[in-house]
């Protein structure tokens, strides 16, 4: 469990990290989400101890993470998959991190076949891919077997098997009770791994709710209706604020306004409705929705089309 009270954190006169609080707790998988400079990776580096918070704290497990004798048992953190000596084999690195907490060869075995990297164990870790980086990174998290896991893009570089592996590696280790800290720009892939969300923007948390409470709160909400004419019951409903997009002549799909108005309209109007569904928003959607106003670097579509 990470526990993250206040925690705030400057370089010179910016404020990368602003006084948040969260937890991340046991049994789910809490991705991390926000804009490029929102703070992301420094609240993780902070959690490790590589970033000193100039105010607040963060626990794992209900300790620093310079309190732990045995840190890789409490907390297996992959920051920077590239971080490595490029002359070293893959063996050769697991095994001096194993040699840290007194952990055997057979676990560095264990974590190498865990991965799938065992075929390249002895190859030098320069000569690596992005996708093989990736991997070697998340066995090194694992020596431990720790309580606790922290991945910053651990799917980057991946094929799409090497995706679908995390996908359901990172599912499998929070089915078991651990904690898993997970970001991601890859918004498909969060929707179908995490069970919570945190998103920052500008170094603050602008969202801290489970991935179907942040979906229901952070959209609008959005209903197809099949009806006898779509068209006229469109002109009905037109108002500010309120988006319909006509799907095909008797469906539309309308944005902003609640489902018991479209059918209160529609029988005023003595118009048969065929079918109402509410549609949930993706988490793309509901993402860009909330962080619209915190993104530090914006591009200018007109500038591209000039």
């Amino acid at each position: 469990m990470i526990t993250a009270e206040n925690l705030t954190k400057r370089f010179g006169a910016k404020t990368a990290v602003d006084g948040i609080s969260f937890e991340v707790r046991p049994g789910q998988v809490t991705g991390f989400l926000g804009p490029n400079g929102a703070g992301k990776s420094t609240t993780m580096r902070m959690v490790v101890g590589l970033d000193r918070p100039d105010a607040g704290s963060v626990t794992v497990n209900g300790r620093r993470f310079a309190e732990h004798a045995a840190p890789m048992t409490e907390v297996g953190a992959l920051l920077d998959a590239k971080a490595v000596h490029p002359g070293r084999t893959a063996e050769a690195h697991l095994g001096m991190l194993a040699a840290t907490h007194g952990i055997g060869k057979a676990r560095v075995a264990e974590v190498m076949e865990l991965t799938g990297i065992t075929e390249v164990a002895r190859r030098r870790i320069g000569g690596f891919s992005l996708g093989m980086h990736q991997r070697l990174g998340i066995a090194a998290t694992m020596l431990g077997d720790p309580h606790t896991l922290l991945l910053d893009e651990p799917v980057n570089g991946l094929d799409p098997e090497g995706v679908h592996w995390v996908r359901g590696f990172v599912r499998s280790l929070a089915a078991e009770g651990r904690a898993i800290f997970l970001s991601s720009h890859l918004m498909s892939e969060m929707a179908q791994t995490a069970d919570h969300i945190i998103v920052l923007g500008k170094g603050r948390v602008l969202a801290d709710a489970p991935v179907g409470d942040f979906l229901q709160g952070a959209g609008r909400e959005r209903t197809r209706v099949r009806a006898s004419d779509a068209r006229a019951l469109g002109s009905l409903l037109a108002a500010d604020g309120v988006s319909i997009t006509q799907v095909s002549s008797d469906v539309l799909e309308v944005e902003g306004v609640p489902a018991a108005r479209i059918t209160r309209v529609a029988v005023g109007a003595d118009l048969d409705v065929h079918e109402l569904v509410p549609l949930r928003g993706s988490l793309e959607d509901a993402y860009l929705a909330l962080t619209g106003d915190a993104v530090e670097y914006r591009s200018d579509p007109a500038a591209l089309a000039a």
